[in-house]
């Protein structure tokens, strides 16, 4: 049983974004500091990938743990309520993930995951990144 009310679920619900979510504008922020430009959401490649670089043929995806079920991390823990609407919801957004990541890189594109439990230890997704796109 919900705790809040179906209107206020709705609303709340509504407010969820799937673009510039608050950890993919701290990559940002930190990638556009060493220097890096990118381009956002680029419509013609699968999944519409969050940071793109033509010109190294890469891609950095950013995440949401609960949205993309983190196996390893607390925040991508299947919820106990409306299972039934939950399971397949998320089931289906690990297989477009896989097929998206799949087709990218069938099409020569190297792709770098952050997870958003990542993106609180900045120094590691700093080197991390850096490490992606020099190489």
């Amino acid at each position: 049983m919900d705790t809040i009310s179906k209107a206020r679920r709705s609303d709340n619900m509504r407010r969820i974004t799937s673009e510039s979510t608050t950890p993919e504008l701290l990559v940002r922020r930190l990638v556009h500091a060493m220097g890096y430009r990118y381009r956002l959401h680029v419509k013609n490649l699968p999944g519409k990938p969050d940071l793109v670089f033509p010109a190294r043929r890469k891609i950095i995806e950013v995440r949401g743990c609960f949205w993309h079920q983190h196996r390893h991390c607390i925040d991508g823990k299947m919820p106990k309520s409306r299972s039934e609407y939950w399971i397949p919801k998320l089931t289906r957004n690990k297989l477009r993930d896989r097929q998206n990541l799949r087709k990218l890189r069938r099409y020569g594109w190297d792709v770098l995951l952050i997870w958003e439990c990542e993106v609180r230890e900045q120094a590691d997704v700093s080197a991390r990144i850096r490490r992606f796109l020099e190489h």
